[in-house]
């Protein structure tokens, strides 16, 4: 039996969620909910999710694991550059895992390098360089196989894919235009938005006509030479530091801080990391234009807004990482009397609830919530099981663990020093440092000065910690076991007492007892000290 044919029960209706005529039309922002219905009672499905990502993906899964009859509408707009991908996101196909084979591909590069060291015997060492075309195709391959599984798994838990742009007509009824133009209609009692984002381009000349972002770089066509990274955040971050270390040269236009929101020591210490390597960092610099010359390469203008002096040079790849933004746009929201929205366009919803009480929203397109892949995918599950199942549990989105999968790593979890310091006070906190040595860095003599961690926690005993940060290689595997015990609250006392994995990197977080306010060295005297 279609279960939307029950609801006329009211132990059902109370298990989907009561729905009630809409009192009043919404004329402006407001954070008030409101109930609404479908004229007859009935709708085609009990959930329809708006966007076939990682969180639209987990919370139309587990709507079904509650015996909820689903929906689920993805459409991808190619980029300006003409880049299209399946079904899946933007962390499967322009997102975390091809960034993370590509982090790989680097790693493995400076690994060969490094194994002649150990013995191994590799003629011609500097002659080995990249494939890109192979590079990319294996990355490919791996992400149409991913897309693959994913559209088998939807039909076999009996989820309706609709490769189609999704729009509301009204607060129940979504309009699906497909590839062809035609149009599908469909009506849901619960709907979910999960449309993600893309990247933002900058309005200056060249930018959508010559330069290419995160969604074109991971299936490019050509090696991408020289390049330029218009953006010093993650996304900027991470690209010019794989693209460098894989033999193309890599210069990053920053125009504010490095790593925007996280902790500006460890921040520093990786980019100091990419200097060291090669990377070339403009700092307080904004892009002016881009113009294409008659032999194919760019030539990119950009001004110091500090010296206010114009610069320019010629590149053979421009790609630009100055931010996201949320594709609400498309969705006529209006119609849908949803008004929740930030300046910026994200949908603002505490607990995943818009201002109208049956439709919810997960993932990047929610104001002030971590763009994380892991984020959304739980926050997805919890929502479909409060909706279907009755369940009490929100999605906590405090203490949430994160890497940075620059050449040498950044994980974090909790507060940075800043953030700590603003939030408790400078004399009411107390930062744990050390800098390190990896074993696996002796041989060959690698730079070990950028390997750093520490610890922010609360200054009266038992230190409850606030924030732990760690800059070296794994850093994302180490930080993920950390995450865990931060989220139980893990004071300085416990983490003094753990007996550390020796010789590890991670041990190191049980070593440390040198505070900043000591003033005393945080070098280590020996690996063993």
């Amino acid at each position: 039996m279609d279960l939307s044919q029950i609801c006329l029960n009211k132990s059902t209706c109370n298990k989907f969620g009561n729905i009630r005529k809409v009192t009043s039309k919404p004329t402006a922002m407001t954070n008030e909910v409101i109930q609404s219905s479908h004229e007859d009672g009935t709708f085609d499905y009990d959930l329809a999710v708006i966007g076939g990502g990682s969180g639209g993906l987990a919370c139309a899964k587990e709507a079904v694991n509650q015996g909820a009859k689903v929906a689920v509408l993805d459409f991808v707009t190619a980029s300006p550059q003409g880049t299209k991908w399946g079904l899946g996101g933007t962390c499967v196909n322009v997102g975390c895992i091809p960034k993370k084979l590509m982090h790989q591909a680097a790693l493995l590069g400076e690994s060969i390098h490094e194994a002649v060291a150990y013995g191994w015997q590799v003629p011609d060492v500097n002659k080995i360089k990249i494939d890109w075309a192979a590079l990319t195709e294996s990355v490919q391959n791996h992400i149409k196989s991913v897309n693959w599984v994913t559209r088998v798994d939807l039909r076999d838990k009996k989820i309706e894919y609709i490769n189609g742009l999704g729009e509301f007509k009204d607060p129940h009824t979504i309009v699906a235009t497909l590839k062809n133009g035609s149009k599908k209609e469909l009506t849901a009692k619960n709907i979910v938005i999960a449309v993600g984002g893309r990247p933002h381009y900058p309005d200056i000349p060249g930018a959508k006509e010559y330069c290419i972002s995160s969604d074109d770089i991971f299936s490019l066509g050509y090696p991408p030479g020289k390049t330029l990274v218009v953006g010093a955040g993650y996304i900027g971050l991470e690209c010019a530091g794989f693209l460098n270390s894989l033999g193309y040269s890599a210069t990053v236009l920053v125009r504010s801080v490095p790593l925007r929101g996280f902790d500006q020591q460890m921040a520093a210490a990786v980019t100091s990391e990419m200097e060291q390597k090669g990377v070339t960092f403009h700092h307080r610099t904004v892009p002016l234009s881009v113009e294409k010359l008659d032999n194919g390469q760019l030539k990119a203008r950009w001004l110091n807004t500090e010296t206010q002096q114009q610069s320019e040079d010629v590149f053979d790849t421009v790609l630009l990482a100055t931010g996201r933004y949320a594709l609400t746009k498309a969705l006529n929201l209006e119609a849908a009397g949803v008004t929740c929205l930030s300046e910026n366009g994200k949908i603002v919803a505490a607990t995943e609830q818009t201002n109208v009480a049956h439709i919810y929203a997960v993932g990047d397109v929610l104001e002030g919530r971590p763009e994380l892949t892991p984020v959304a995918i739980h926050a997805g599950r919890l929502l479909a099981r409060r909706v279907f199942a009755g369940a009490p549990h929100h999605m906590d989105y405090e203490n949430v663990a994160t890497t940075i999968f620059t050449p040498l790593e950044y994980g974090c979890v909790g507060l940075s020093e800043e953030a700590a310091t603003e939030r408790y006070g400078a004399d009411n906190i107390e930062v744990y440092h050390a800098y390190y040595k990896p074993t696996e860095f002796f041989i060959p003599q690698r730079n070990i000065r950028n390997c750093y961690l520490k610890a922010v926690a609360l200054r009266a005993a038992p230190q409850r910690i606030l924030g732990l940060h760690f800059v070296g290689p794994v850093a994302g595997e180490i930080i993920q076991g950390f995450a865990a015990a931060v989220k139980c609250g893990i004071t300085m006392e416990q983490l003094m007492s753990t007996v550390g994995i020796h010789p590890t990197v991670a041990e190191e977080f049980t070593r440390l007892n040198i505070t900043k306010r000591s003033g005393q060295d945080p070098n280590p005297a020996s690996c063993c000290s």
